[in-house]
């Protein structure tokens, strides 16, 4: 059976409703994560701004303020790949690649439920 372009497969509510579920306790985790990680910000500390710090003590906290940026954008990255992830599933549209609008496969939404690719278009974009 030869499905017509117009038509759109989706996954069954019954499947959703576990993805949707996990994917708003993975924002939280993410959302947590970010506020932690934020306070380990060597930079976060206001005091900073006025201390006279040995060289050394400055290289450190550098170092940690990279180390917590860095960081940091990761976890924005992976919050909003998760609130688009969300709201694919809102519209029905979770698992369907945007690019080509081909199913993307299970295999790789359950390695990464944010997947909003399949693994042609995403080789296609990280070229």
């Amino acid at each position: 059976m030869k499905i017509k372009k117009t038509e759109i497969s989706k996954f069954p509510s019954r499947l959703m409703t576990p993805v949707v579920a996990f994917l708003k306790s993975e924002l939280k985790r993410l959302k947590r994560n970010k506020k932690n990680i934020e306070k380990e910000d060597p930079f976060s500390d206001e005091r900073r701004i006025t201390d006279n710090a040995s060289p050394d003590t400055e290289a450190e906290e550098q170092f940690g303020h990279a180390r917590t940026s860095a960081i940091r954008d990761q976890l924005d990255k992976k919050i909003v790949q998760t609130r688009k992830a969300l709201s694919r599933a809102r519209i029905g549209k979770y698992g369907i690649c945007e690019n080509c609008g081909k199913m993307i496969d299970t295999d790789r939404l359950i390695v990464y439920p944010q997947a909003t690719l399949c693994v042609k278009c995403e080789a296609k974009k990280e070229k």
